[in-house]
């Protein structure tokens, strides 16, 4: 890549194409458990460099609005939440979820002025698997909400873990989508049931390899892509081979190969250039699907522990993420808890915004690069008037899903009837 396109890829602030992009979809603003009842406290968001409060009213209803109070710019955070809106404390303005004022305690009420016309800024909301969601683009652009293909039903267990992480979106995207770092990074964390004897439980993580460089085939649509990490297996290595499929859905979301018992995903909302919240899901049968606390508790990202009130990490890079050399000695791989904190030493120390100009790929990065050629191409696109990838006709249906197991070599992964684990696991069947 060069400079120039890197920076298209990745700046999403003001005007940037890509953040024009961004919102022609539908972006995750907060998690429902922040703003947990009505009239509970407003919260403090960022996404794509603009400053928001979050709020549940007295009737239970969501608003996104502009930070700052349209008086005179005071923070509406910290206001006071009640009688269906939140109120300034600066001055008493009051404002509902949808930006009317409804009281303007310091303007007479009898005096008709410009100011009986203003509405603040606020975003159309919509709550949908625990998240709070809010379309930021053009009112006349707005599409319906749609489930998302890792919360296809509102019966799903759907556990997120959510950090907040001082490194640029596609950064992060990009360690979702390479299949070929977990076989090195997480290696300690990936047990081979066939090796250690072990059961399916809802807190580990398997994989059926012991190969680290595996063969990486892609195949492109209109939604994003699709791509197989082939790898030699544990066993059978004449007649079978180890197939994880990843599923990168434009503009910000991946679909992981799932565990024996459970789906999984991520989706990451840019706060700004050089800040990203991350979401970690795990998702599925009720039954088999880790709850949010055994997820959290899982990935070392519990709130209290891992990370603050506020989603960030209490491991980083000034106290190099705990690392324990100790471990490392006794054969640990990172000396790193959790698999998303290895993640985080990665990306984090790459700088805020990596110079891929400066990046010298190899086979394994195939979906790297398919990454980086389709999202500049796409932004160009939309920045000369074309549609934003993954929205309208360019949207990914919702039964698209990963894949992670053992297949017969004779079998074309492209050829799979994929299907999402749900209670018992499900291989998929040629078609």
């Amino acid at each position: 890549m060069t400079h120039e396109e890197n920076m298209l890829l990745c700046l999403v602030e003001g005007n940037a194409p890509m953040g024009q992009l961004m919102r022609r979809h539908w972006q995750a603003v907060c998690l429902a458990e922040e703003v947990p009842k009505p009239n509970s406290s407003p919260v403090r968001a960022r996404v794509l460099g603009e400053n928001l409060v979050a709020f549940r009213d007295t009737n239970g209803q969501v608003g996104v609005l502009d930070e700052l109070c349209p008086h005179r710019g005071a923070s509406l955070v910290y206001g006071r939440n009640e009688h269906g809106g939140l109120r300034c404390l600066y001055h008493g303005w009051k404002m509902d979820v949808c930006g009317r004022i409804i009281e303007m305690s310091s303007a007479p009420a009898d005096r008709p002025t410009k100011l009986n016309k203003l509405k603040h800024k606020a975003y159309p909301t919509y709550e949908w698997a625990g998240v709070v969601w809010a379309y930021m683009g053009p009112p006349e652009t707005m599409t319906a909400f749609m489930p998302p293909p890792w919360a296809p039903t509102d019966d799903v267990q759907v556990s997120i873990a959510k950090i907040i992480i001082p490194a640029n979106w596609a950064q992060i995207l990009e360690g979702q989508i390479d299949s070929t770092h977990s076989s090195s990074l997480h290696s300690s964390d990936l047990l081979n049931p066939s090796v250690d004897n072990n059961s399916p439980t809802p807190d580990i993580h398997y994989r059926f390899d012991d190969d680290k460089t595996p063969r990486i085939q892609v195949e492109v649509n209109n939604y994003g892509f699709r791509y197989a990490a082939l790898r030699r297996p544990a066993q059978n290595t004449g007649t079978h081979q180890y197939v994880r499929t990843t599923v990168f859905l434009a503009p910000a979301t991946a679909l992981i190969p799932p565990d024996v018992q459970y789906n999984m995903a991520n989706f990451n909302t840019p706060i700004d250039d050089h800040h990203t919240a991350f979401h970690f899901i795990a998702w599925g049968d009720p039954k088999t699907t880790p709850g949010t606390a055994t997820w959290r508790k899982f990935l070392h990202t519990e709130v209290g522990v891992d990370v603050d009130t506020a989603f960030r990490p209490v491991r980083h890079v000034d106290n190099h993420f705990m690392q324990d050399r100790n471990v490392m000695a006794r054969g640990n791989f990172t000396g790193i808890l959790g698999i998303p904190n290895q993640d985080m030493a990665m990306w984090t120390g790459m700088g805020t915004i990596r110079a891929r100009e400066h990046d010298h790929l190899s086979p394994g990065d195939e979906a790297i690069v398919t990454f980086r050629r389709q999202m500049v191409d796409a932004v160009k696109s939309f920045a000369n008037g074309g549609p934003a990838i993954g929205t309208g006709d360019l949207r990914a249906p919702t039964e698209v899903c990963s894949f992670q197991g053992m297949l017969p070599k004779i079998i074309n992964w492209r050829d799979l009837n994929c299907s999402r684990i749900e209670g018992s696991p499900k291989y998929p069947t040629k078609r």
